[in-house]
């Protein structure tokens, strides 16, 4: 069994990460726990894509709360400025630098391993890795991000990806462009985006058909005045009354500036919501709200714009039938909303970009399904990701955190930087005081 230090932290991407580096400002020892080869990055920021541009300004990108121009000084160091969106692959070098200079200090150890359970043991955890070593910590932190989505097939085939984003679909695309054929993308989201400008950049000549429900895809960043608004002028407990009220400050101070005035409340909005109100929300607003909410740069909206205009991307609106593999292909039946027939395709491949897991309980994660099974942890009140304190304490009685996508049930926003950030800064606090240091 190894003890080397007082805080485990399972995930090594920008959550787990920013614990772990917090924690060493405090001179708190932890061990940084992450298999899947993205250490100090996570799968948002692995990616070396060029392409792939970040959803927020680099003014808007720093890891460190109390310092909030430091990913923005770096940019402009290499050539940008600070409302210019970077390439994502670096900010995992940002991410990656920050970490090194933690483990660099003594503060943190890196373990490229899997966790397959975690329970108590006396008074903090024992936590087992996927070569049998276990692990004693006196503080468990869940930094483990977003789980891949869900199965939206009939049935498992060779050339429908599950993941998007795993070793699978990096190869369909290669094949795409070697072989030919079309695509098929399952979501119009932030996720299809990826998928399509990876297309696009590896030289795909084919056409690409992404169907989702409503076909709504994520609006362009663009130059606004800001508006900002204080937390009383907004109506509380009724998702239909904020919505109105942002159709009509959208009239006056224009749509973006409108939504971005929430940011700021988002929690205290989601959290004056009732389950009942917040059910509601993700049933008839959610699309709305994210593809308004969580734009793309420029850049990436002109690329997606320009390949619908081409004809190389075909945004529907419509659910999915049925896919089986036949003879080297995909057929495909779907059926377009509003319509009444069956329109049967062929794909080459097909892609599930549906967005991450939206039920806690299907969760395949070993660690999240040993915890979930013993009872030390369980789903919030909408099932979405794990119950959580003010203080982001997945348990009363022992020392476990969790932050990040695996706390969305208690604070909706919390998926990008600008969030997490605060979010890690005060989970490290908490662990400090924990822990008496």
């Amino acid at each position: 069994m190894k003890s080397d230090a007082p805080v485990a932290i399972v995930g090594g991407g920008f959550s787990g990460t920013m614990v772990a580096a917090h924690l060493a400002r405090a001179e708190v020892k932890s061990m940084l726990i992450d298999g899947s080869g993205r250490m100090g990055q996570g799968t948002a920021y692995a990616t070396l894509q060029p392409a792939h541009l970040l959803n927020v300004r680099a003014e808007g990108m720093s890891a460190w709360p109390d310092d909030p121009q430091d990913f923005a000084r770096r940019f402009e160091r290499e050539g940008g400025e600070p409302r210019g969106f970077a390439q994502r692959q670096m900010f995992g070098t940002y991410l990656r630098d920050i970490l090194a200079d933690a483990v660099a200090a003594g503060a943190v150890e890196t373990v490229a391993a899997t966790v397959t359970s975690a329970s108590r043991s006396g008074d903090g955890w024992t936590v087992t890795l996927d070569d049998g070593v276990r692990i004693a910590a006196r503080a468990l932190v869940l930094a483990t991000g977003n789980e891949p989505p869900d199965d939206v097939a009939k049935e498992e085939t060779r050339r429908f990806v599950g993941n998007p984003w795993g070793a699978a679909a990096q190869a369909a695309v290669a094949a795409l462009v070697a072989d030919g054929g079309d695509a098929l993308i399952i979501g119009t989201g932030l996720t299809m985006v990826d998928l399509a400008l990876s297309l696009d950049a590896a030289g795909f000549d084919g056409k690409i058909l992404a169907l989702s429900r409503r076909g709504l895809i994520p609006r362009g960043h663009a130059e606004f005045a800001p508006a900002p608004v204080a937390l009383d002028a907004v109506p509380a407990g009724s998702a239909r009354a904020v919505l109105r009220w942002l159709r009509q400050r959208g009239a006056t101070s224009g749509w973006r500036a409108a939504v971005d005035s929430l940011r700021p409340h988002s929690a205290a909005l989601w959290q004056g919501f009732n389950v009942a109100e917040q059910k509601r929300f993700m049933r008839h607003a959610r699309p709305w709200w994210d593809v308004h909410r969580h734009r793309i740069a420029p850049e990436v909206a002109a690329t997606i714009a320009g390949m619908i205009a081409d004809g190389r991307l075909e945004i529907v609106a419509g659910r999915l039938l049925s896919v089986t593999e036949e003879n080297d292909g995909l057929s495909v039946a779907y059926r377009r909303r509003g319509a009444a027939e069956t329109r049967q395709a062929r794909f080459a491949y097909g892609f599930n970009c549906t967005g991450p897991l939206q039920s806690i309980a299907r969760t395949t994660d070993p660690l999240l399904r040993s915890l979930l099974d013993a009872g030390e942890v369980v789903p919030d009140q909408l099932g979405i990701g794990l119950a959580v304190d003010k203080r982001s304490r997945a348990s009363d009685s022992a020392a476990l955190w969790a932050l990040g996508p695996l706390t969305k049930g208690r604070y909706w926003e919390i998926v990008a930087v600008p969030d997490i950030r605060g979010q890690a800064a005060a989970v490290a606090s908490d662990i400090v005081q924990e822990l008496g240091q």
